[in-house]
């Protein structure tokens, strides 16, 4: 299985995340990545476009999480923008950005249902 560990994040992907934070979001961003390739392992060329999506996925589960995205709270007033045109979820935020790094390999499109 490839995966990856906070010295190829901080220093080959150039990631500026806490090692804590890395380290919570690790498994689900490989978990992710790993479906939308469709568990497909990557071959030695795909490797490192393979660690750059993970790093991408778990940045994007570090900021918004796996559910819906947008709105804000202030006070007792709560505005939210999950209906509609333009809903976003971190699931999807995160496909987008792993497929971005997958996009030069044959793994961008192996798990697209």
């Amino acid at each position: 299985m490839v995966t990856v560990d906070y010295k190829f994040y901080t220093q080959v992907y150039g990631g500026t995340l806490t090692k804590s934070a890395f380290e919570a979001s690790l498994p689900t961003a490989e978990q992710h990545v790993a479906w939308l390739c469709d568990h497909k392992c990557p071959g030695r060329r795909e490797q490192t476009a393979y660690r750059r999506a993970i790093c991408a996925a778990l940045e994007v589960f570090v900021e918004y999480g796996q559910g819906q995205v947008g709105g804000f709270t202030l006070g007792n007033f709560r505005m939210t923008s999950y209906e509609g045109r333009g809903t976003a979820t971190g699931d999807a935020l995160a496909s987008q950005a792993a497929l971005r790094e997958l996009s030069a390999t044959p793994l961008a499109f192996a798990g697209v249902r």
